[in-house]
C-alpha cells in the first residue's frame, strides 16, 4: 500500500490536475474511484467529511482527507517537490 491515496471520479478535471502533479513528481499512489452519485460516496465522506473529489490522504504526513485540487497540488509540490 502506498502512503498516498487519491479519491477521484472518472472524467473529473480537478482530479486530472492532481494526477498530473502526482505524475510530474513521480509519486506512487493508490486510487479509489467514487460513484458519480454524491449520495453513494460514503467512503470519501468518511475520509474527508464531504462528498466532493478529489480528496488526498497522505499517511506518512498524517493528512486525512485533504480536499480542493489547488490545495492538494500546492501541498504535493511543497511536501514532495524538488525544493523539499
Amino acid at each position: 500500500m502506498s502512503n498516498l491515496e487519491l479519491y477521484e471520479l472518472e472524467g473529473c478535471p480537478y482530479c486530472a490536475k492532481v494526477k498530473e502533479t502526482l505524475a510530474e513528481l513521480d509519486l506512487e499512489y493508490d486510487t479509489h474511484m467514487v460513484p458519480s452519485d454524491h449520495d453513494e460516496r460514503t467512503e470519501v465522506e468518511e475520509v474527508s467529511g464531504q462528498t466532493g473529489v478529489p480528496v488526498l490522504v497522505d499517511h506518512e504526513h498524517d493528512v486525512d482527507g485533504m480536499a480542493e485540487s489547488d490545495d492538494i497540488v500546492a501541498y504535493l509540490e511543497e511536501t514532495y517537490g524538488a525544493a523539499s
